[in-house]
């Protein structure tokens, strides 16, 4: 197996380790300095612990285009070229996204918690204001750059070319990159689990099937996706202290 495909490998299920790894470091401070509940106080964190994790793929990715002789920071430039034809794209790809992206979130809960509002308070923690901030402004900024492109540009092409079959190559990375979601956070109740990987999992394959079909739509969707998660990190403002 070539080097490449062995980061992509490594980079498929990293993020859910990470994820975990992470908050399981952080609820093992918190137990040693004497806080109640430390695993539940950890959960509270996982803006925080998003952003470590992406500075870590960052990092990781960066050093991986490098090492196959090419510029991570590449994949977002946008073809000028081919604005208006991309811009056209994304247009379909938002009305169609919009739907798929919000209704497994709001069906679901509904349906595993009884009211939408139950599983949100497993999702929605206080936390201090500069913490808050932080989630509003580095939490999304830094999952814009690296979660789609992690599984969707570094890892996808990378495991056909290895041999995987197309519909393989496509459908891991989506898995994973829905499943990283039940880690964030990681929170010991089967429901909510349930909800975080299923509320994802289809808008994570037509974001995979949108690659796979023009892959210079990155930047675009990137910019999409920082906005999506902006608006998540700004539920957090309530619950700021």
């Amino acid at each position: 197996m070539q080097n490449s495909q062995k980061r992509a490998w490594l980079m498929l299920p990293i993020r859910l380790i990470l994820f975990a790894g992470l908050q399981a470091l952080l609820a093992l401070v918190f137990f040693l300095v004497g806080k109640s509940n430390p695993w539940d106080l950890s959960t509270n964190w996982w803006p925080i612990i998003v952003f470590d994790v992406n500075l870590i793929c960052l990092l990781l990715l960066i050093r991986f285009y490098k090492a196959e002789g090419n510029n991570f920071w590449s994949i977002f430039k946008i073809q000028k070229e081919f604005v208006g034809k991309d811009m056209l794209a994304m247009l379909g790809f938002l009305i169609i996204a919009g739907p798929v992206a919000f209704l497994p979130n709001f069906l679901l809960g509904n349906l595993l918690f009884g009211d939408m509002n139950n599983a949100l308070v497993l999702f929605i923690r206080p936390l201090p204001m500069w913490a808050v901030a932080a989630s509003i402004v580095l939490f999304p900024v830094t999952q814009g750059l690296v979660e789609i492109p992690t599984y969707m540009i570094f890892v996808m092409p990378r495991l056909e070319k290895g041999g995987l079959p197309r519909w393989a190559a496509i459908l891991l990375p989506t898995l994973f990159l829905a499943a990283q979601h039940i880690a964030i956070p990681l929170v010991f109740n089967m429901n909510f689990i349930l909800w975080r990987f299923l509320m994802f999992l289809p808008f994570a394959l037509l974001v995979a099937l949108l690659i796979k079909w023009r892959p210079r739509l990155l930047p675009y969707i990137a910019i999409v996706h920082v906005l999506m998660d902006i608006s998540t990190g700004m539920m957090f403002i309530p619950y700021g202290y």
